[in-house]
């Protein structure tokens, strides 16, 4: 395995909540109130819709695709959603430094560095840069192929607040077989005083539609027990992927910083995954040069 070099899970299509469309040249997000299923292939009109997508809106009830039935990878709750504090390069969509609330990793001029990692709300770094919670949930959608996943990346409090949650509970109350739990991720709506009453939308996990938590962890003690009778070792993949994941400093490559930029980043003067230096194509310095510049200027004035 190569050093430094993250070991994903395998993605064979997206999930989102929204789309990338363009105005007045130029290619901004905008927030849907359903799912979308894409592959991982872009055309002149954006994103290619998966198979699967269609699939699920003839299959579900009429109208807009809002429960999508998947599985997890992992019993672990926190291999199937990794979420941390992460402030991104957001000309390049590159993480810049990736923290924990206890630790973080940031990268630097001398290479990656391990700090302390107040959280956003206590460090000057991270105010300065727009550090913010981001996660990515991998979830299994149909038989064709076990592994293989479709990844869904978010910024919202309420989606992984309540994605965490969910995970850890389903785990816990199925004694430990959350891989085998048939779920659905759901989209809903709510409205706070900062939505000004406007309904946002947040992804949540349950059982599926006309079953209940009871039938749900019945089910999933016959597939466990089927797949131990093939052999099926869920500890050792687990294992694996945990070793996978702490094998390199950034989940995020430089292949994912693209979509990175122009999903959460839209703003951003443009981004270039192929810029080794991590700069902006415009000549200008990048938002990591400037927290850089920052952060020295902070050290150098500690006592």
């Amino acid at each position: 395995m190569l050093k430094g070099l993250t070991i994903t899970p395998p993605v064979i299509g997206r999930i989102s909540i929204g789309r990338v469309v363009e105005k007045n040249g130029k290619r901004l997000p905008e927030k849907d109130d359903q799912f979308t299923l894409t592959s991982q292939v872009q055309n002149r009109d954006g994103w290619i819709l998966h198979p699967l997508d269609e699939a699920l809106r003839k299959a579900g009830s009429p109208g807009k695709l809002r429960a999508i039935p998947v599985r997890v990878l992992f019993n672990d709750p926190n291999l199937n959603l990794r979420a941390e504090y992460t402030l991104f390069d957001r000309e390049t969509g590159r993480p810049v430094c990736v923290g924990n609330g206890e630790t973080c990793k940031r990268a630097g001029t001398e290479g990656i560095a391990t700090l302390p990692c107040p959280s956003p709300d206590g460090c000057g770094f991270g105010k300065a840069g727009g550090c913010k919670p981001y996660g990515r949930l991998n979830v299994v959608i149909g038989d064709d192929d076990e592994l293989g996943s479709f990844l869904f990346r978010t910024t919202s409090y309420n989606s992984i607040r309540t994605l965490a949650a969910r995970l850890h509970y389903f785990g816990a109350v199925s004694g430990g077989l959350l891989a085998c739990l048939p779920l659905e991720l759901k989209l809903r709506g709510k409205s706070t005083t900062q939505s000004f009453r406007s309904a946002i939308y947040y992804v949540d996990l349950g059982v599926r539609i006309g079953s209940t938590l009871e039938a749900a962890i019945g089910e999933a003690r016959e597939l466990d027990a089927r797949r131990r009778g093939a052999g099926f070792d869920q500890s050792a993949l687990d294992e694996a992927a945990r070793l996978g994941f702490g094998n390199g400093a950034f989940e995020d490559g430089d292949e994912e910083c693209a979509a990175v930029a122009e999903e959460f980043f839209p703003d951003a003067s443009g981004s270039n995954c192929d810029d080794s230096a991590g700069h902006a194509p415009t000549g200008s310095p990048s938002l990591r040069d400037k927290l850089a510049r920052r952060a020295d200027a902070l050290t150098e004035a500690a006592p």
